[in-house]
């Protein structure tokens, strides 16, 4: 079993900064992919950025040019910087990981507001 535990989110301001960071532990076979989704209320979850294991990233429109994916092999930790928030972006954001066995998991999640 792999549990994914995310940290880091909270109440910010807009145009505000956070940085989510997201720790797998647990019986961790070989990661492929991790990836950040995020659903907000009355809607459906949605990718927000993934990275591969070599570091390739991709982002949802909606996010490029203000979010950072990145990841630390060694620590099986991947973590999404934040910036020039809007209150568009308030969810729940939930941590992914995809495996060489097949496998896939995902965090319990964490709460950003983005709110005056």
């Amino acid at each position: 079993q792999v549990q994914l535990v995310e940290s880091g989110g909270g109440l910010v301001q807009p145009g505000g900064s956070l940085r989510l960071s997201c720790a797998a532990s647990g019986y961790i076979f070989r990661i492929k992919d991790m990836g950040w989704y995020r659903q907000a209320p009355e809607k459906e979850r949605e990718l927000v950025a993934t990275i591969t294991q070599t570091g390739t990233t991709n982002y949802a429109d909606s996010v490029k040019a203000r979010f950072t994916i990145s990841r630390d092999n060694a620590k099986s930790t991947v973590y999404l910087q934040m910036m020039s928030l809007k209150p568009e972006d308030t969810a729940v954001y939930y941590c992914h990981s995809y495996h060489y066995n097949g496998m896939n998991y995902w965090g319990k999640g964490t709460l950003v507001t983005v709110s005056s």
